[in-house]
């Protein structure tokens, strides 16, 4: 027998599951998620210069601060989508799971 919660969330995936799996959804859900990976490079990378200064010197020799935000900018938009994904899919394969279960306890219950 599925409990209350179970149903709860089989109606509320059933009904929100495809705008869950777009690309823009999760991209916008998933924002904050890859702040919290992208903005520590950041971090590193200004605060090096106060501790190491040798690194900063060969930083600012080779890169320039474009490169930077762009990889910062691509790291943020990788994880928030790919967190998100992967959320997605756990979510799917629970509602699959609770779906068989469903099934099955309406055969049992029939025969």
């Amino acid at each position: 027998m599925l409990s209350e919660r179970e149903k709860q969330f089989m109606q509320y995936w059933e009904a929100n599951r495809d705008r869950e799996n777009r690309w823009q959804q999760q991209l916008l859900a998933g924002i904050p998620m890859g702040l919290l990976f992208s903005l520590p490079v950041l971090a590193i990378i200004f605060t090096g210069k106060l501790w190491y200064q040798r690194a900063d010197m060969a930083m600012n020799a080779m890169a320039s601060p474009y490169v930077l935000i762009v990889a910062v900018f691509v790291i943020t938009v990788f994880v928030s989508i790919f967190y998100k994904r992967h959320q997605w899919d756990m979510k799917e394969q629970q509602y699959r799971q609770l779906k068989a279960r469903e099934e099955l306890e309406a055969k049992e219950g029939d025969a």
